[in-house]
């Protein structure tokens, strides 16, 4: 490709790249991590459009840079519009712009709701293979059968490939039936069950995940959940500040997280101090942290979704894409040097 020019990468194109490469996906955000715990990044927070009277739909703008062998700068831009569900339209949708980092120009759009499922339920996926030492998670529960815990129950298959069961629950019935009969797509091996109350995952799972639209926490008591349980707290909004510092805490970056009304945010908007976090997940990939926090309580992995994760998995798609020839190629995107261009009509 030349300078000026930018690779289009649609949804569809996304998705064939993506086919059958859940292990290269793992790879590729592992990497960021370990690339941006050690400070070979640049990660401004994200900025959040909102409404007025509306505290539900939001657009987001996560700018950043990630070196290492990936190398690559860029932000994602992307909406959350909740209500679409009920319109027969996907909650979220999103696009994503890289730049070069010797030229600054861009070289490739792309959509990326699929990139961002994928990175978000990768980084869960890794967050519990590293957070659950010798145990067995042989029962995964999970509250909310969106996208993004299909996504997680797709890389979970990879990285604790002892789950046998998924216990499922959503306030919608439907929607929580329709999820069971998509993951069966995933797996034939997965006995998969719907819970009629959220207190059936408690009891029986060792590993949860939350991935709600939750605005506010709803959750104050997990005395039901079992010593050693692993919490993927994708939403981040669902658990009480109480509930967090009772709990091991696992970040993917202490800065971001603890703002934007996470529970996080809260928990240190109470206690005045961020102590209750003792560390990040990069620093375990990296070795500068211990997996196991040692006191047998419940972990919860609280990940905010980092844009060095979209870049990490956007660059991968670009490259495939190149390799594959895939995707739509906008020729002489930028204009003729101003010092070229005609400017006749204009007296001096």
């Amino acid at each position: 490709m030349n300078y000026d020019d930018i690779l289009l990468l649609k949804g569809n194109d996304i998705a064939t790249l993506f086919q059958d490469r859940d292990r290269e996906i793992l790879a590729a955000v592992k990497l960021a991590y370990q690339i941006h715990a050690t400070g070979d990044s640049c990660l401004p927070h994200s900025s959040f459009v909102r409404f007025p009277d509306n505290d539900r739909d939001r657009i987001i703008a996560l700018p950043a840079y990630i070196g290492g062998d990936i190398d690559t700068a860029g932000i994602k831009w992307i909406a959350s519009f909740p209500g679409n569900l009920k319109l027969g339209m996907e909650r979220a949708s999103a696009t994503l712009m890289l730049n070069s980092t010797q030229t600054g120009h861009t070289k490739a759009i792309m959509e990326s709701s699929i990139i961002s499922a994928k990175r978000t339920a990768a980084s869960a996926a890794i967050g519990a293979e590293q957070l659950k030492g010798s145990q067995k998670l042989t029962t995964l529960g999970l509250i909310g059968t969106g996208l993004i815990n299909f996504e997680i129950v797709r890389f979970l298959l990879s990285t604790c490939p002892e789950i046998e069961t998924v216990l499922v629950y959503d306030l919608d019935r439907d929607r929580a039936e329709q999820f069971r009969q998509k993951c069966h797509q995933l797996s034939d091996r997965l006995k998969i069950k719907i819970a009629t109350e959220s207190s059936t995952i408690f009891q029986e799972s060792s590993l949860i995940s939350f991935a709600t639209t939750a605005t506010k926490p709803h959750i104050s008591d997990l005395s039901q959940c079992r010593s050693g349980t692993i919490i993927l707290h994708v939403s981040l909004r669902d658990l009480s500040p109480e509930i967090i510092l009772s709990a091991d805490n696992i970040v993917d970056d202490v800065d971001h997280v603890t703002r934007a009304q996470t529970s996080i945010h809260l928990a240190e908007q109470q206690v005045g101090n961020r102590d209750f976090i003792r560390t990040t997940l990069g620093d375990i990939l990296n070795g500068a942290a211990p997996a196991d926090g040692g006191e047998n309580k419940i972990a919860i992995f609280s990940p905010f979704g980092l844009g060095v994760l979209d870049l990490a998995l956007g660059e991968l798609a670009y490259k495939l894409a190149i390799e594959q020839n895939i995707g739509d190629t906008i020729t002489s995107f930028l204009p003729t040097s101003w010092l070229e261009r005609s400017e006749s009509g204009v007296s001096i």
